[in-house]
């Protein structure tokens, strides 16, 4: 099974300072429909405009990860790192028992970053940070895991079960995961264009798949993409 939501359909929130993109029921945006997918519970895609950000706030019990886009966040945490975020990077934080954080551009452009939560396998655990740049050459006609449950192929590790791929793809380039049974995978289009399973989709298109033996990418138009295999 395969179903597409398009980019349009995702829910949105304009504060002024940040603009937001809701791909599951998130603040102010709720639609039943849309609670999650496997251990996946939230992808918003953020712009953060200059000289703005997410003042201290706190987060338990769950896996949050940041993948930045264009511009430069500057993340101070609780646990006492301080750390700038440019495009390219990828940041995991484990909330655990808890953990009270900032995200600012401080920057004169706009920040465009996915900001993504996964809930965790174990509850109550002490929180943790790792962060770490995936270089575009890694990405570039493959599918490269950048986040899994054991850090496997120095990836981040994370206290879930799920593994979350990075690519970027244009032209002949094709590349595929192979999925186990029971488990759910879900795709989102960064930008660019690119076929999934012989389903075209778009720049903030995603695709929900369940009971499929592989997620597979190909027919790709400047495509940047993640894929994420779940538990169900």
């Amino acid at each position: 099974m395969l179903m597409v939501r398009k980019s349009a359909d995702r829910g949105h929130a304009d504060h002024g300072w940040l603009r937001s993109n809701h791909s599951f029921s998130f603040a102010g945006y709720y639609d039943p429909r849309f609670m999650g997918w496997g251990n996946l519970r939230v992808i918003n895609e953020d712009r953060v405009a200059a000289g703005k950000g997410f003042g201290t706030h706190g987060h338990r019990d769950m896996e949050i990860i940041s993948y930045v886009l264009d511009g430069n966040l500057a993340h101070k945490d609780s646990m006492g790192h301080i750390e700038g975020l440019p495009p390219g990077d990828v940041q995991r934080m484990s909330a655990g028992t808890g953990v009270e954080h900032s995200e600012f551009n401080h920057a004169d452009q706009e920040t465009h970053f996915l900001q993504i939560w996964i809930e965790p396998d174990k509850k109550g655990i002490a929180p943790s940070y790792a962060q770490k740049t995936f270089a575009d050459a890694d990405k570039r006609g493959q599918l490269r895991l950048v986040v899994s449950p054991d850090g496997a192929d120095g990836s981040i590790s994370m206290n879930a079960d799920a593994r979350m791929y990075a690519g970027l793809l244009d032209g002949q380039d094709e590349a595929s995961v192979a999925l186990s049974p029971g488990r759910k995978s879900y795709v989102y289009v960064v930008r660019g264009d690119v076929s999934v399973n012989d389903t075209a989709l778009h720049t903030g298109d995603a695709a929900y798949l369940d009971q499929e033996t592989s997620v597979r990418l190909a027919q790709a138009r400047d495509a940047e993409v993640l894929v994420f295999d779940l538990a169900a």
